[in-house]
């Protein structure tokens, strides 16, 4: 049974994973995500609803438009796959029904945020303007343990990439700063410093493979909102042993 429903969040994983694709593509630019059709970006070809079976539609046509066979970015079929995967974990570890709710929001949040800054190095204010209100509340319900852990991770998120902006303004912006208060509030304290030493350490390991294949340049603008977001869901599911294993690490 446990199985069954697990399966269940996959398949609703990936059908909101080609969603968010839609909005995260669309929100910055400022076009309609509901009323508007999906159409190539290349001729202007308007899918059809076989066209945009998640992942599977991909395969089939291999990658390429069915009119004019300009290449598809990889970048949908991954983020299909992985809110699916991300979704039937959460509804794995989740311990009530509001704790769902928030990891399922948490989540979808987090991939908007990875497309919006992969494409256009922005994290929209109305974004997390949305999702930050349903946080609080949520956290209400199913509040952090301590009780000031709310306030203190929100606080210490702003802080952090605020500092960061301070001593290198050409490092982070005012988005990053603004998404890590909200992950802050969820996420919580010491959790969040969690998140930020996961994505640093993502952020340089990754960047490093991709300066060595030209794929970046040096001194060239580079999204961290992605990091960011991979710190986050690594500290939301695997933070309390995170932080263990590093506080053993130094003690022994």
């Amino acid at each position: 049974m446990e199985i069954c429903t697990a399966l269940i969040f996959f398949l609703f994983g990936i059908i909101f994973g080609s969603f968010f694709m839609v909005i995260g593509i669309r929100l910055p630019q400022k076009i309609p995500f509901i009323s508007e059709r999906s159409k190539c970006p290349s001729c202007g070809y308007q899918l059809t609803w076989y066209d945009n079976i998640p992942i599977l539609s991909y395969l089939l046509l291999k990658g390429r438009c069915r009119k004019c066979h300009w290449q598809i970015s990889s970048l949908y079929p991954l983020t299909e796959a992985s809110t699916g995967f991300l979704f039937a974990l959460c509804y794995m570890q989740a311990g009530s029904p509001a704790e769902l709710l928030l990891s399922l929001l948490f989540i979808s949040l987090l991939i908007i945020i990875i497309i919006t800054d992969i494409n256009y190095m922005v994290i929209p204010d109305k974004l997390l303007a949305f999702f930050l209100p349903v946080f609080i509340l949520l956290r209400m319900i199913k509040p952090l343990e301590p009780w000031w852990a709310l306030a203190a991770g929100g606080l210490a998120g702003f802080l952090i990439i605020f500092t960061v902006i301070l001593w290198n303004r050409q490092g982070m912006g005012a988005g990053d700063m603004k998404l890590m208060a909200v992950l802050g509030i969820v996420l919580g304290f010491p959790q969040i410093i969690a998140t930020f030493l996961l994505a640093c350490i993502s952020g340089a390991f990754i960047g490093s493979i991709l300066l060595r294949f030209g794929t970046i340049q040096r001194n060239t603008p580079f999204p961290f909102g992605p990091f960011i977001a991979l710190g986050a869901i690594l500290t939301y599911f695997l933070g309390d042993p995170l932080i263990q294993w590093y506080l053993n690490l130094f003690m022994k």
